[in-house]
């Protein structure tokens, strides 16, 4: 992808760092998850403008659609299933830079071209993911990673 169409890594950094205390200041003290999760979504996605952004949260060895910003999104997603079931069963960040490209993909809308999937692990368990698609090829990054897991960190589950 062309230079000038990315955010470069350091201003992107910036704003990661401005975000994350506004994210902070919402959801602390606030003890209803899906008050919080709502939040952080609205604040990634407003302040990113990502084509979807959002949470799958574990429940009956499913990972199931939870608060999310963007078109309509799969509901239920089996384990090891696509990106979201790849970093829940690897128990990892997974960064794909060209969604086409990752075996057994999930097409919820043919728009998206590149993920990021974050896992939410308490107690050395899976229990969910944070899911953020773009409508650009190889968009996200290490830098990415790095805020993203940083804000689920913080997120009380």
């Amino acid at each position: 992808m062309a230079e000038d169409l990315k955010v470069a890594t350091g201003e992107k950094a910036e704003q990661y760092r401005e975000l994350i205390p506004q994210i902070k200041g919402v959801i602390t003290g606030e003890p209803d998850l899906v008050a919080n999760l709502a939040n952080v979504v609205a604040a990634l996605k407003e302040q990113f403008k990502w084509f979807w952004v959002g949470f799958y949260l574990v429940k009956d060895k499913e990972l199931v659609l939870a608060p999310f910003q963007g078109p309509i999104a799969c509901t239920r997603i089996a384990f090891g299933r696509g990106v979201c079931g790849a970093a829940w069963k690897e128990a990892k960040t997974l960064i794909v830079p060209d969604v086409e490209k990752f075996p057994g993909h999930i097409a919820c809308s043919s728009l998206s071209r590149s993920e990021i999937v974050v896992p939410i692990i308490r107690n050395g368990d899976v229990i969910g993911v944070l899911d953020v698609d773009s409508e650009q090829l190889d968009h996200f990054d290490t830098t990415d990673q790095q805020y993203l897991e940083e804000i689920i960190a913080a997120i009380e589950f």
